[in-house]
């Protein structure tokens, strides 16, 4: 029995060499320096959202924190 040899790539040097260069790709874009934006949350994620209500006291008083002066 012969063996038979393809002189074109299999599949897995095909995945082998597929992976690398992804690989490369994404190092190469994490390196690039790029230019810092500030993040604008805007007003309504500004705004306070913490309301001490009744079930909040309640809350606080049964699991024994110390209440606020």
């Amino acid at each position: 029995m012969q063996e038979e040899r393809s002189t074109g790539l299999s599949r897995r040097s095909f995945l082998r060499a597929f992976g690398g260069a992804s690989t490369t790709a994404v190092a190469a874009a994490a390196l690039a320096p790029s230019e810092a934006q500030a993040y604008d949350p805007g007003e309504d994620e500004m705004r306070a959202r913490y309301r001490e209500t009744d079930h909040i006291k309640a809350y606080y008083r049964v699991n024994r924190y110390p209440e606020k002066k």
